[in-house]
């Protein structure tokens, strides 16, 4: 059966580690289904969105202020833990993206990696770009961290990543998560989950 969920996402962005913990209620609640689709958000940003980054640079930004609280509030309500932002923000996220287009194809152990990857840099503060750390993550779920780390320096891999970040670029993407219902119903963050979830109730 075709995933009628795609969703394109960072291991970097603090929203797409809640939008991860939360889509799996969505999908129970509705009997759809998801394919993960590995993505390097900083490259996203530097097509169509460059003004995450003048964002980022404004010390008095009330809006990105108040984001970290309601950050906070919504890792509450899904109790994920949410010990962010740290030294290590924001994170040069390719190493950690390459790790998870070399398990592309096998959704489960990317799921469970990913799932791993945010504990580390969501909860432990570790340093996401850190090959180390991610064999680390990966040894953690059983997934062979060394190996890993060597299908992820292939150019197979890194042409994937590039093809999977052109391909949220072209079909209207700009940050992470990026999530389609059924190819071209576009939806973005864990804020609009509930509308995925109504799109895929209709």
């Amino acid at each position: 059966m075709t995933a009628r969920v795609e969703f394109f996402f960072d291991l970097s962005s603090p929203w797409t580690c809640l939008a991860f913990h939360n889509l799996p209620g969505v999908l129970e609640r509705t009997g759809a289904t998801a394919v993960y689709r590995p993505i390097l958000v900083g490259a996203v940003f530097n097509a169509v969105n460059p003004a995450v980054y003048a964002a980022r640079e404004q010390v008095d930004n009330r809006r990105l202020q108040h984001s970290w609280k309601i950050l906070k509030d919504w890792a509450r309500l899904a109790d994920v833990p949410m010990n962010f932002p740290s030294q290590w923000h924001p994170a040069k996220s390719i190493a950690a993206m390459r790790f998870c287009c070399a398990l592309e194809e096998d959704q489960a152990a990317l799921i469970r990696f990913a799932r791993g990857a945010f504990a580390s840099y969501f909860d432990r503060q570790e340093n996401l770009d850190d090959p180390a750390v991610l064999a680390a993550v990966a040894d953690g779920e059983g997934l062979g961290g060394v190996a890993l780390a060597a299908a992820a320096g292939s150019d197979t891999v890194k042409a994937r990543l590039r093809a999977n970040t052109d391909e949220v670029i072209a079909r209207g993407g700009y940050g992470s998560p990026t999530i389609f219902v059924d190819k071209d119903d576009m939806y973005f963050g864990n804020d609009q989950l509930p509308l995925v979830e109504a799109a895929l109730k209709r």
